[in-house]
């Protein structure tokens, strides 16, 4: 009641909590673990309104309670009256709330409670009582209103559900009874109540006797069946010395009672006099000790006499009877009304006298009979037996597994002492021995009478108990069955074995009934379908005549049309034949007539054509006799600039070999790469376009060591074994893959074929030209001078037939390369072309320039048809020539179009001094991997290498064909180690090493020659060793590189330390993050995510920008190095220094989850919203009203200043979250007074809320509105599925669905979670996977680089939307109308989920809700579908789940023609189709 009820009811009753009371707190426990207090008060306000208790009972009844609760808090206080000891009422509020509740005088209650009056003959006299007597007078008073109440509530109850007996005599009411026993009760402290309990126990114990063991021996013995009597105990002498023996137990206390002056110790001696003898009493110990023992049926009980009369006595102070007849309260009156009818008492003015009615001696001599507590408890208890003596019972014993309370917990010795005791095993022998099932004769007979063979014995002239004997005899045998006068009494088994044939039986008759009714039912059906059979047959027969007849009436017709059409076929193909004769004489006549007049102008046009070729001949063999001259004389200058170089070789190999052995390792770095400058990535050149704001903002930091080894990756290396590595010595590779007679030690001759074997002629020639650059870069040859070359010379053959493109961009980085991959293969025409494919750029790298530059030159076939190119692809130069600039490749640039950046115009290559072979004199191909001498010219010699260059141009075109060719990949380490092995030259072993080390950081050798490599590393330089070593491990863990090394990388060869690298988040701060080579956009954004401490990283990503171009690198497997090396082209190709490209990192929010929660982590929400803000500011994020920018300030307002609304604030919220072009659409004041406005009546004020909730606001406002500004993009090509409008368009993948956009951000379909059902990747034939998209529209099939990358996503957010999702829809039907705990549904129907334990999922069942009945009930799991989504799916989506596949389809496609979003074509031009389709020649 304290709990459930409402605060203003508890005011009026002056109510508190359950502590706050003395009865509530008696047993030092206010509550009750596992209940619900508040639910349990609604439910009984509920079953008292069914009840039909009306609302003011029910306050009359609280009011009553609530005057218990404070009558318990009343404390009297001890204090001497007239030489006699008396008390009176503390002050308190309690007595005065009673006293109003009870609605009597306080007075009269005071008085009441702290006096007693005593009948005399004449008057009544008062005495004061004592604090003692005054606490057990106000206890006793409190029980009587709670006795008499609860009697009242019982009253009312057995009234509301009485239901009265019929008229009818012969009607018998029929009840069920239940009897819960008190139970026996030792407690270390046992009293009057323990006594009582434990004495109704016994009574219990001896029914239960009586019943189970008596009665049934003496039905036995009735029957005359032979019986063997079993001993149990009886306690009948308990009984006897507590209630039956004259001057009882009991007796004795009643007695004493009925003394004044008796006291507990004259009753213990009264006791003990008259029952000490017995061994059913226990006296006490001694004469000061108060306690005396009952040997009861479970055991001995020892009971403190102390208070026994007291409690016997139960007496109700006349004074507070009389104060219950002045109460107002009807229910209070009501409740005591029989004993204010029985005890009237008239007041007098004299407050100490009272006149009695005329027949108070009457009642004085009836107060002497009124029964004792033990005496009221005798007669309740000698009605309930009477009650159990006239039905028939039924006994449950309970056994209480242990006395702690405790589950789990089992007490042996506890629990047979329970049985023992309740009798329990003398109760299983006798239904062991004895016969549980007891028919009469007449019932046996009744039953099974179906069992009885009437050949043995006839029931018409034998008696009953001879038929069931007979029965018996027939199917039990000889078993143990009795029969007695009047009944046969069996064994359990014996009952089934009877009922068991019985059933048999049964069957057979009841078969028989079944096949003769059946027989009767199917000839009858029979005879009446045989008469229906004979008027079908007569209807069917005349219809099958007639149906005959008109088929052979119209074969006439046909026959007859048939002759006249052959008729006039006939005189047809005359005329026809007459008139194909006169065609043919008319064309014959007109094609002689042709033929004559072209035969004249052949001859004439011959005639002209002969004497052109004539004279040709004659100037060409003129011109041919002054060029033979010419190149006699070029052959001879030749020989001699060859001899003229073979000097200046050997004298510039003598020069340093004197020189290399003084300089140090770190010397020679410094001489390698000299001109590196000393910086942090990141932070040099002004900022990119719409990050000004933040490159103010940041503060120089310090760079922090982090091990990259250590960081946490998708997936791990095993680890190394170098104790194993001794068996994988370079040489022994050398010995088992080098062809010919190559050996591993140091050369300085060019080589004649690769070390290794290739099958793609292409990677033959590459090697040696690898090999050429290789041995110029550690310096074991020198640097060729460059040559002149002839101004009258014009473009060579090969120089033409490059791309335009690529001759115009000479200033770009490995251009020249591309040049000789052109040549060298165009010059191996008659070779055999390898069908191997090259490898590609790996599966998940975004394209890029270099690689473009390098896969320019491969054969067309090898090409894919339809290029796709990442979507997160950056703005350099090599994006698709044709494409549009999409807006969203600038999302993060402020929704502005890219500027193109222009190419540079084309121009002419200088001419070649080497004459390409003569198409027509092919030489024969060789039949080792070996090159003719012509072949090393023309790789050697050629005018893009044969030239000086420097050691960033020679490593750029070592690992170039790295990236590109994988097969060279061991190659190239082969060759590099070969010339470290055995090296005495002090700056070519050195060079070599550097040269080593960057490779590691950009490409890993292949499994074949890992091991080998590491053991080669390990042997290498102090200094080296560890560092190749590391990054061997990082490069192989992370993948092979897209671009050449950076101006980063080639500091970081030189300190041999990572890189550092600045990264800007949107808050403004800059961290400073040391990277290597191989670090990737995943380990970054791991390492910032711990670092500001983000709890929820997911969907933040790295970001690039340059200039005006940003783009995202993710969170994957990207290398951070590629994106900066990108970068550096790009300045290079603007004519820029590579070393002080203006990049920047960015670390923002790219992607949200679904079930997004802001409140989950506030580092996060703060990135976002200051993204958010900046975005605001930038034009990234625009609002379609001028009303969201303003609310926004507002917010922004709050956040930043609180409750501050000064102008200078307002001022500085516009500037910083309001773009300029909005801002000049009005004033600046105008601005501050609608900024100022929003933000006093924001409800954030009133309600005064915390900044990081505001900013959460913010944050889902942004993602609410601008959905597509949080997608990930990917590039794809449709392969297969429902028709688009093309085939190439953009997926957006966000926490709303999957979008799919053509290149002018149009919207070709949308897709919502609910309507994907699944996801799978497969490998694809081009871009290696491909990604299948499920869902009710149509499957669809997507190919593109980053397929997985799509599948992955989708997959993360279905899977987390399906454990979050309360909605399934139905996939068959269910109906189960006999058990209602199966819930009931149809096909397409939508389902809510309700969590409850009794229905697990794992065992394959939940509870759900239909959401058409509003029926809630069991659900199998594997007849719906969890639907992903967070909300309730919408009814398109419902409809689409409760179409068939081939109706989803139309239903699909008419939805796509009412859009307009049906397959159609685009327009195109042939410049289109060329940039598209057309080759490289």
């Amino acid at each position: 009641m304290l709990m459930g009820m409402t605060a203003e009811q508890k005011k009026i009753l002056s109510l508190g909590n359950a502590s706050q009371y003395l009865y509530l707190t008696m047993g030092n426990c206010t509550s009750c673990e596992g209940r619900d207090d508040v639910k349990e008060y609604a439910h009984f306000r509920s079953a008292m309104k069914i009840l039909m208790f009306s609302e003011n009972d029910w306050w009359e009844i609280s009011k009553l309670l609530a005057a218990i609760l404070h009558l318990g808090n009343v404390a009297f206080e001890a204090t001497i009256s007239n030489n006699m000891e008396s008390c009176e009422i503390l002050s308190s509020s309690h007595f005065t709330v009673a006293s109003s509740l009870l609605e009597v005088d306080p007075r009269a209650l005071e008085t009441s409670l702290i006096q007693r009056s005593f009948m005399t003959t004449k008057e009544s006299v008062t005495k004061p009582l004592t604090s003692a007597q005054a606490l057990d007078g106000r206890d006793a008073f409190v029980k009587a209103i709670y006795g008499r109440l609860f009697i009242w509530v019982v009253d009312k109850i057995n009234s509301a559900i009485y239901k009265p007996q019929p008229d009818d005599a012969n009607y018998i009411r029929q009840s069920i009874g239940l009897l819960d026993i008190f139970g026996f009760e030792n407690f270390k402290h046992n009293s009057f109540e323990q006594l009582c309990i434990n004495f109704a126990n016994e009574q219990l114990q001896q029914f239960f006797v009586k019943h189970i063991f008596k009665l049934e021996q003496e039905e036995y013995a009735q029957e005359n069946i032979v019986w063997e009597l079993i001993q149990f105990k009886d306690n009948q002498r308990t009984l006897d010395v507590l209630a039956n023996k004259p001057l009882n137990i009991l007796c004795l206390i009643d007695e004493e009672s009925h003394f004044p002056k008796g006291t507990d110790a004259t009753m213990l001696v009264k006791i003990g006099s008259n029952h000490d003898k017995g061994d059913v009493y226990l006296p006490p110990k001694n004469d000061h000790d108060t306690t005396f023992g009952i040997q009861h049926f479970a055991g001995v009980v020892h009971y403190e006499s102390k208070g026994f009369l007291e409690k016997n006595r139960d007496a109700l102070s006349a004074n507070l009877i009389q104060l219950v007849d002045t109460s107002s309260n009807k229910l209070l009156k009501q409740a005591f009304k029989n004993e204010l009818t029985s005890s009237t008492i008239i007041n007098t003015t004299n407050p100490k006298m009272m006149i009695t009615p005329k027949n108070s001696l009457r009642q004085a001599a009836d107060k002497k009979r009124v029964l004792t507590l033990s005496g009221q408890f005798r007669q309740s208890l000698d009605a309930l037996m009477k009650t159990l003596t006239s039905c028939q019972p039924y006994f449950v014993r309970c056994i209480k597994p242990n006395d702690f309370k405790k589950p789990m917990l089992f007490d042996r010795e506890l629990c047979i002492r329970q049985l023992r005791y309740s009798g329990m095993m003398e109760t299983i022998r006798i239904r062991k021995a004895g016969y549980p099932i007891r028919y009469t004769f007449d019932e046996f007979m009744e039953r099974y009478r179906v069992l009885l063979q009437t050949s043995v014995c006839e029931p018409r002239t034998q008696t009953t108990q001879r038929c069931c004997e007979s029965i018996c005899e027939n199917i039990l045998m000889e078993g143990d069955w009795k029969t007695g006068k009047t009944k046969i009494f069996l064994k359990d088994f014996h009952d089934t074995m009877l009922e068991v044939e019985r059933m048999k039986e049964l069957n057979k008759k009841a078969l028989l009934i079944q096949k003769v009714l059946r027989g009767y039912k199917f000839r009858k059906n029979f005879l009446r379908k045989k008469a229906s059979a004979l008027v079908i047959q007569k209807h069917w027969r005349g219809h099958q005549g007639r149906k005959l007849y008109r088929v052979v009436q119209l074969g006439f017709s046909r026959l007859q049309a048939r002759v006249r059409a052959r008729q006039l076929r006939h005189r047809y193909e005359q005329q026809r034949v007459a008139v194909v004769v006169l065609q043919a004489r008319a064309r014959g006549c007109l094609a002689r007539r042709a033929w004559r007049r072209q035969r004249q102008a052949v001859v004439l046009l011959q005639a002209h054509t002969r004497g052109m070729l004539a004279r040709k001949t004659a100037e060409r063999m003129k011109r041919d006799a002054f060029l033979s001259a010419k190149e006699r004389r070029d052959e001879e200058l030749a020989k001699m600039e060859r001899q003229r170089r073979l000097e200046e070789v050997l004298r510039q190999k003598h020069k340093a070999s004197s020189q290399s052995e003084s300089i140090t390792d770190q010397e020679m770095v410094d001489d390698v790469f000299g001109f590196l400058p000393e910086m942090v990535g990141g932070q040099e050149g002004q900022a990119p376009v719409g990050f000004e704001d933040l490159e103010s903002q940041k503060k120089k930091v310090v760079v922090e060591e982090v091990d990259l080894d250590d960081l946490p990756l998708v997936e791990e290396l095993p680890e190394e074994d170098y104790d194993d590595l001794d068996e994988y010595s370079f040489s022994k590779f050398a010995s088992m893959y080098f062809q010919g007679a190559a050996t591993p030690a140091h050369i300085r001759q060019r080589l004649r074929q690769p070390l290794l074997y290739h099958e793609d002629e292409g990677d033959v020639l590459a090697s040696v030209t690898v090999w050429w650059i290789i041995l110029r870069f550690m310096g074991d040859l020198p640097e060729p001078k460059p040559q002149k070359q002839g101004p009258s010379r014009g473009l060579s053959q090969v120089d033409r037939s490059l791309p335009q493109d690529l001759v115009s961009r000479q200033d770009r980085r490995l251009s020249h390369m591309v040049g000789l991959d052109q040549r060298v293969l165009r010059g191996q025409k008659n070779r055999k072309v390898s069908t191997v494919p090259e490898e590609t750029t790996p599966k998940t790298r975004k394209s890029s320039t270099f690689t473009d530059l390098l896969t320019r030159n491969r054969k067309a076939s090898a090409m894919p048809d339809e290029v796709i190119l990442n979507r997160k692809s950056s703005s350099t130069p090599e994006a698709p020539r044709t494409r549009k600039s999409s807006t969203f490749t600038d999302l993060l640039t402020r929704n502005r179009k890219a500027s193109a950046i222009p190419e540079p115009p084309s121009g002419k290559r200088k001419p070649s001094v080497i004459q390409e072979e003569d198409q027509a004199e092919a030489p024969r191909p060789p039949t080792m991997q070996t090159l003719s001498e012509e072949d090393e010219i023309l790789i050697g010699e050629g005018p893009t290498l044969d030239r000086p260059m420097t050691s960033l141009e020679k490593l750029h075109i070592i690992v170039g064909y790295a990236i590109v060719r994988r097969d060279l990949r061991d190659e190239i380490y082969c060759q590099i180690c070969k010339q470290l092995q055995e090296n005495s030259n002090r700056n070519s072993f050195f060079r070599g090493w550097i040269l080593l080390s960057l490779c590691l950081g950009i490409f890993p050798p292949t499994e074949r020659f890992i091991k080998f490599l590491q053991s080669f590393i390990r042997l290498g330089p102090a200094g080296y060793a560890p560092y190749c070593a590391d990054r061997l491990k990082r490069t192989v863990l992370n993948g092979v590189r897209a671009e050449p090394p950076s101006w980063l990388e080639l500091q970081a060869t030189k300190s041999k330390k990572p890189m550092a690298v600045s990264v800007t988040l949107m808050d403004g701060q800059t961290l400073s993050l040391p990277v290597d080579s191989a670090s990737s956009s995943q380990e970054m954004c791991q390492v910032l995510s711990q670092k500001v401490k983000l709890k929820d990283g997911f969907g933040f990503s790295l970001y690039v920008a340059l200039y005006e171009k940003v783009w995202s690198l993710g969170s994957g497997r990207e290398h951070v190095m590629d994106a900066i090396s990108q970068c550096e082209q790009e300045v290079k190709r603007q004519g820029g220094q590579e070393q002080h490209a203006p990049w920047r990192l960015y670390f923002r929010k790219e992607i949200f989850t679904p079930w997004h929660d802001c409140s989950q982590d506030a580092v996060s929400t703060n990135l976002v919203y200051r993204q958010v803000i900046r975005g605001l500011r930038f034009g990234e994020y625009r609002c379609e009203k001028e009303d969201d920018f303003i609310q926004l300030a507002a917010k922004h307002f709050y956040v930043s200043y609180g409750s501050d609304t000064s102008p200078e604030n307002a001022k500085a919220v516009i500037q910083d979250c309001v773009n300029c072009s909005v801002q000049e659409a009005k004033s600046e004041a105008k601005w501050v007074q609608m900024v100022t406005t929003a933000h006093a009546q924001g409800p954030y004020i009133s309600s005064k809320k915390t900044a990081a909730s505001v900013k959460a606001e913010v944050v889902d406002h942004a993602r609410q509105k601008w959905p597509m500004f949080f997608s990930r993009f990917f590039e794809v090509a449709k392969t297969s599925g429902p028709p688009l409008p093309k085939n190439k368009f953009i997926v957006a993948v966000n926490w709303t669905g999957i979008t799919f956009l053509d290149e002018k951000e149009r919207r070709l379909l949308q897709l919502s979670y609910p309507e994907v059902t699944g996801v799978t990747v497969r490998e694809a034939k081009v871009f290696g996977q491909s990604v299948s998209l499920l869902t009710l529209k149509g499957d669809f099939t997507l190919s593109g680089p980053l397929a997985g990358g799509i599948a992955e996503l989708v997959q993360m957010f279905l899977e987390g939307l399906r454990d979050r999702s309360c909605y399934a829809v139905a996939l068959q039907d269910s109906s189960s109308q006999d058990d209602p705990t199966f819930l009931n549904f149809k096909k397409g129907e939508l389902i809510v989920i309700i969590q409850d334990e009794e229905f697990p999922l794992a065992l394959g069942w939940m509870k759900g809700r239909n959401e058409r009945t509003s029926k809630s009930g069991a659900v199998p799991a594997d007849s719906v579908l969890i639907l992903p989504t967070l909300t309730k799916p919408s009814n398109e989506v419902m409809n689409l789940y409760s179409l068939s596949p081939d109706q989803r389809r139309s239903a699909t496609q008419a939805t796509l023609r009412e859009t307009g979003t049906m397959e159609r074509m685009a327009p195109a031009s042939l410049k289109d189709f060329s940039l598209e389709y057309f080759r490289y020649t």
